[in-house]
């Protein structure tokens, strides 16, 4: 690195932590008097407001800002540059403008980075212990139970329930269906109840009517209690425990393995949030190249004027994401185009943006 490398990366980080911590210190200030009663009301404990509530809510806010901010610190710190004439000094020094544009690059890939490592491994086990703080000392109903659950739990397997309850860990008129694509039904059982045993992992049935179909024979049995081994557990049927927001990257990809099987309608969801934790850190340097792109000419109207711009297109991405995410889970959009199609729409404005910055 030059000089002039170290000069740049160090102006930008700067003003990136500058303005990420004055960010965190006005959402904390607002959550605090939002969520205050309820610290009060619960009695929740100071270390745990403290260590278990906001020292993980701060990477989450992190991570959900840091492309914005990348973009207006980027913003900030180029037009800076040009209204000092810096720029104007570099160029004519013989540093061309693409290899001005290195230590921006090198400085947004590092975000990117930290980005990706962020929301894909450090953010999900810290939303974990959030939830669980808001769960015991801001939620008022957490779910008790789950009606009219139809799931497949492995190839050819169905099971059928009308009413599941999370505490008890029983459930009320059972069934699970065999089917071989071949020949049709080959097994059904029926309970009256079913109740989950956490000690030996097996779901005991009372009341079991079990017809076989061997050959066009039926045989019907019928069992006062009847234990056996599922592939599914109780927190398959709460939807909180599906919560993308609590999985790692290869937690989410086996989830949506399991969804894909059980033939769940959240899949297309589960893509685009896959396909999105990829595709967003790209964003950042995308955005860096058009906030150095808009803001390297000096300009009458300054800094001021540069900011307005930069904001209006992080504004406009954000809303690009957010209809083209829209598509693809309520639509047939495929999630992969779906999630990249701001990146590509905005990798080409980058693009035109930089063959007519200053040279």
């Amino acid at each position: 690195m030059k000089i002039i490398d170290r000069y740049i990366v160090k102006k930008f980080i700067s003003a990136f932590v500058l303005s990420i911590l004055l960010l965190l210190f006005i959402i904390i200030a607002f959550d605090i008097s939002e969520k205050i009663d309820d610290f009060i009301d619960h009695k929740a404990p100071f270390s745990a407001i403290l260590f278990q509530y906001y020292l993980n809510f701060i990477p989450y806010f992190i991570n959900l800002f840091s492309p914005l901010f990348v973009f207006i610190s980027v913003v900030y710190v180029s037009s800076r540059m040009a209204g000092n004439t810096e720029i104007v000094a570099i160029l004519t020094g013989g540093v061309s403008f693409q290899r001005m544009l290195y230590p921006f690059v090198f400085t947004a890939f590092l975000f990117a980075i930290l980005t990706f490592f962020l929301q894909n491994f450090l953010i999900p086990p810290a939303n974990k212990q959030r939830i669980d703080f808001e769960l015991v000392y801001v939620r008022k109903n957490p779910p008790t139970g789950a009606r009219n659950i139809h799931m497949q739990i492995a190839p050819g397997e169905y099971i059928f329930m009308e009413s599941f309850n999370f505490e008890t860990r029983k459930g009320i008129y059972f069934t699970i269906e065999s089917i071989d694509f071949e020949n049709g039904m080959t097994k059904k059982v029926s309970a009256d109840m079913t109740r989950y045993d956490t000690i030996s992992g097996h779901w005991v049935m009372t009341n079991v009517y079990e017809r076989t179909i061997q050959d066009s024979i039926e045989t019907l049995n019928f069992y006062p209690q009847k234990d056996t081994i599922l592939e599914m557990k109780p927190e398959d049927f709460n939807q909180d425990a599906g919560n993308v927001e609590v999985m790692n990257f290869f937690e989410l990809n086996h989830y949506i393995a399991q969804q894909k099987m059980r033939g769940a309608d959240n899949v297309s969801f589960l893509l685009v949030e896959r396909h999105r934790r990829i595709a967003f850190p790209f964003a950042t340097i995308i955005l860096t190249l058009i906030g150095v792109a808009l803001s390297s000419r000096k300009t009458r109207g300054g800094t001021g004027l540069h900011l307005f711009f930069g904001l209006a297109l992080s504004f406009a991405y954000i809303i690009l994401m957010q209809f083209s995410a829209t598509f693809s889970t309520n639509g047939n959009m495929p999630a992969m185009l779906a999630v990249w199609i701001p990146n590509i729409v905005f990798g080409a404005i980058a693009w035109a943006l930089l063959r007519f910055a200053p040279k």
